[in-house]
């Protein structure tokens, strides 16, 4: 058997119809029907209760959850896929390949001269500041400051590698700095 939804009903004063009389006030024989306690509703009206009875308050529904978002979706037939999970050093193999086919430089150009005039402006002898700097001039400090990271940085990954690990450490930079001013020192 299907349920049904139970809704609150309204309160209309009045006597209650006992289950076997036909009509309410008419349950004793000979006696008279009482008038009803409350008013009598106008045309269109509400009917009061009896003073000091309060009907009971209609219950406010909630209204349901919308099936659909509150945005709606320009293509409601396509499913949004989960973004794609890639192995783990995947991406740095790619990068890698990139920048190995690539001869841009990997510092942008503005922060380095800052830095080059700042290091330049703090060591000038006799308090000379403001040292004039041509454009190639700074460009190829920076390709030769480029040159020398990627050569410590390579030859740190192949001590860490000599250490069985993949990872590059502060020990491994400290290593190649000790053994290349060795190699500095024999020449």
């Amino acid at each position: 058997m299907a349920r049904n939804k139970q809704t609150a009903r309204k309160y209309t004063g009045g006597d209650k119809k006992a289950p076997g009389s036909k009509k309410p006030g008419t349950s004793r024989p000979g006696m008279a029907a009482k008038a009803p306690l409350t008013k009598k509703p106008a045309a269109g009206g509400r009917a009061f209760p009896p003073p000091g009875k309060r009907p009971p308050l209609p219950v406010a529904r909630k209204k349901p959850a919308p099936l659909t978002p509150a945005r709606k979706n320009p293509h409601p037939t396509q499913v949004a896929k989960p973004k794609r999970r890639v192995r783990r050093g995947t991406v740095a193999l790619r990068e890698i390949r990139k920048y190995q086919k690539s001869a841009e430089l990997l510092i942008r150009r503005a922060p380095f001269q800052r830095l080059v005039r700042e290091i330049a402006n703090k060591g000038a002898p006799g308090g000379q500041t403001d040292f004039r700097w041509r454009a190639d001039a700074l460009e190829a400090l920076q390709e030769a400051a480029e040159a020398h990271l990627i050569r410590v940085l390579e030859d740190s990954n192949v001590c860490a590698i000599h250490d069985k690990r993949v990872t590059i450490m502060p020990k491994d930079m400290h290593l190649v700095r000790a053994l290349r001013r060795d190699d500095e020192a024999a020449e």
